[in-house]
């Protein structure tokens, strides 16, 4: 079989040692050439590290009397190919997790004959409660009105669900709905997270089966289908081909060519000052006569492109800050490819954050710098400026006047849904498919946070799009969404290992340049922004922030989720948010009371975050920076360069 992967394995003569296979490796051949990261591979801590290494097929000291025909790293390789050809039909997700979780859950309810009879119980009482309702429903309208359910499933929202049979088929299927929530929760002996999986799992087999899924069963798609005299089906089918032919062609979704990269997104007039084999760097160009002294540097987190922050002109958070007065400088991330799979962390903040942060510096020479960080962005932003204290204790002076970080996890613990899909047995099996691909491929990332949201992105749009015959109206925001992107192998692997699955950034173990940091060494301002309906990176976990710095925090919480609590322009009148600022020795607000103590406004948080960057600037307002600075390469493009458009 061949792959991605199976170019940078190397076959070593039997008679040599483990460590001359690895010195004896090389690129393949047309390879384009990179900065040199091995030593940084092998100076990382995270155990992903040994997957890259190459040691020889045939171990170079058989035992005598044994011949060497099968060695270890020969069966690792059998191994890694055989879960990447099981992932092909998991969807990514390691049968022996699921197994470890299923068989946790069978061995203590089997154990615990008390947690059985109260199941048998529930199930009893909740058979009989059906059987009522069957049997009410049955009556005229005014004996069963106080029967009738309020609407908290939107999927039965309808009043046609109200009517039989239609409403016999919604109460059984909540009920059993409810009932293995209950079958799959408080079990003495299981694990916190078995738990959380297993409660899970149940609930997307249950959601599979809900009757609004169903032509004969949805009495709005019956009605939909009587009313159309059938054609919504027909155009229901017409979309599914058409959606089919454009996922097994590689095109976008429909309607998102409406919007184009360049022309009407990512549209805001700039200029590529700076580009190395991992960002491009872009600097925009003013509206005001006098600007900040202080530039913005934003980094958005690479498995998303960076125009999520520059949208269509009324949504663009970088035309906003421009207007605002500020020089805004943008990190536009590589789409890497299975060539840059040896890249880490590491990488990535030194290559990304630090060449970017040096390439301001030159063009706003002596004056510090306001740096954003988005979702990952922010986390290594974090970790660049906790590094970075380590300088301002030999005497250099402090480069970030502040620290915004949006939607952005220093602790790992309580990181919502997706750590359900975080342990051992699963990251070590996305290890051995990475290793094959080279990347975690956008395909793969994208279902994992359909799973998240299954009702929303999966079975709402089957109904509406392929029973209902109808398309929702695009956006620039579902345009951006559906323009993916990959991670590379050891990156991911490091983020999953040492971020979500060891925790080491707030336990005091993640090493930078073979150095411990610690987030308390950040003395910058911050502001930090949650959203509330976040499912990647909950508004508690983002709080913790409080528990691991000695500075100051302004923490604001806004409506929406990850994406959409951020993208939230002033005009749009809809949001609301609340803000509260904790001086460095202030004594700590448990996040509940923090919620309940702090007031909601109406609007945007945008205005107040450039409200805030404008007091922690320091009030000198000269003229805008010539793109690119002095020596500004001429042969890079304007904005918004070529990375961006990289598939």
């Amino acid at each position: 079989m061949t792959n991605s992967g199976s170019a940078l394995r190397k076959t070593a003569p039997a008679s040599a040692s483990a460590g001359e296979a690895q010195a004896s490796w090389a690129a393949p051949s047309g390879r384009e050439s990179r900065p040199d990261m091995s030593a940084e591979v092998k100076a990382a801590s995270s155990p992903f590290q040994s997957l890259f290494s190459q040691s020889p097929l045939w171990p170079a000291h058989p035992m005598l009397g044994e011949p060497a025909l099968f060695s270890p790293q020969c069966g690792r390789s059998l191994d890694r190919s055989l879960n990447f050809l099981v992932s092909r039909l998991t969807f990514g997700l390691a049968p022996s997790a699921l197994a470890e979780v299923y068989f946790d859950w069978l061995i203590h309810l089997a154990a615990s004959p008390g947690k059985q009879a109260e199941l048998a119980q529930e199930a009893l009482l909740k058979s009989a409660h059906l059987m009522r309702q069957t049997f009410l429903s049955a009556l005229p309208h005014e004996a069963s009105a106080e029967n009738k359910p309020k609407a908290a499933d939107k999927r039965f929202g309808a009043p046609e669900w109200n009517t039989w049979p239609f409403s016999f088929f919604r109460d059984a299927f909540l009920l059993q709905e409810s009932w293995w929530d209950s079958a799959t929760k408080n079990i003495h002996g299981m694990t916190r997270q078995h738990t959380r999986v297993a409660n899970f799992v149940a609930r997307q087999l249950l959601d599979m089966t809900a009757p609004s899924n169903f032509i004969a069963t949805n009495p709005v798609v019956l009605g939909e289908t009587v009313t159309k005299m059938g054609t919504n089906l027909v155009e229901g089918l017409s979309n599914l081909a058409e959606d089919l032919d454009r996922s097994w062609t590689g095109q976008p979704p429909v309607g998102t060519e409406r919007f184009k990269v360049g022309e009407n997104v990512a549209a805001t007039p700039g200029k590529v000052v700076y580009r190395n084999d991992l960002i491009e760097l872009i600097q925009y160009e003013p509206t005001t006569e006098k600007v900040h002294a202080e530039p913005v540097l934003i980094v958005p987190a690479w498995i998303m492109k960076y125009y999520i922050l520059d949208l269509s002109q009324e949504n663009s958070l970088v035309k906003y800050l421009r207007d605002e007065g500020f020089t805004v400088f943008m990190v536009s991330w590589k789409n890497p490819t299975a060539e840059e799979r040896d890249l880490g962390m590491d990488a990535y903040r030194k290559l990304g954050i630090l060449s970017a942060l040096d390439v301001v510096e030159h063009i706003v020479p002596g004056t510090q710098v306001h740096a954003v960080g988005y979702c990952l962005g922010g986390t290594l932003l974090s970790i660049t400026a906790a590094a970075l204290a380590g300088e301002i204790a030999d005497g250099r002076k402090e480069r970030f006047k502040s620290l915004s970080l949006f939607a952005a996890q220093m602790d790992f613990i309580d990181a919502g849904e997706l750590t359900l899909f975080i342990n051992e047995s699963q990251v070590s099996f996305l290890e051995d498919v990475m290793y094959e691909q080279g990347v975690l491929s956008a395909f793969q990332m994208a279902g994992t946070f359909q799973l998240l949201r299954s009702n929303d992105l999966i079975w709402s749009r089957v109904v509406r799009d392929y029973m209902m015959g109808k398309r929702m109206p695009s956006s620039d925001l579902m345009a951006w969404n559906a323009d993916a992107t990959r991670m590379p192998a050891r990156m991911h692997g490091e983020y999953l290992r040492r971020l979500y699955l060891d925790n080491e950034l707030t336990g005091g173990h993640y090493h930078v340049d073979g150095k411990p940091i610690a987030l308390t060494d950040i003395r910058a301002p911050l502001f930090v922004v949650g959203t509330e309906t976040d499912h990647v990176a909950p508004w508690r976990s983002v709080y913790k922030i409080n528990l691991f710095t000695d500075t100051e925090i302004t923490f604001a919480l806004t409506t929406g989720g990850h994406n959409a609590g951020v993208v939230s322009p002033p005009a749009n009148s809809k949001r609301q948010f609340r803000i509260a600022t904790r001086a460095a020795t202030d004594t700590y607000i448990d996040p509940d009371r923090w919620l309940a103590e702090t007031p909601r406004q109406s609007g945007s948080w945008w205005p107040a975050w450039t409200d805030w960057l404008r007091k922690k600037s320091s009030g000198r307002m000269t003229a805008p920076p010539h793109l690119g600075g002095a020596g500004a390469r001429e042969d890079l493009p304007p904005a918004p360069g070529t990375y961006v458009f990289q598939r």
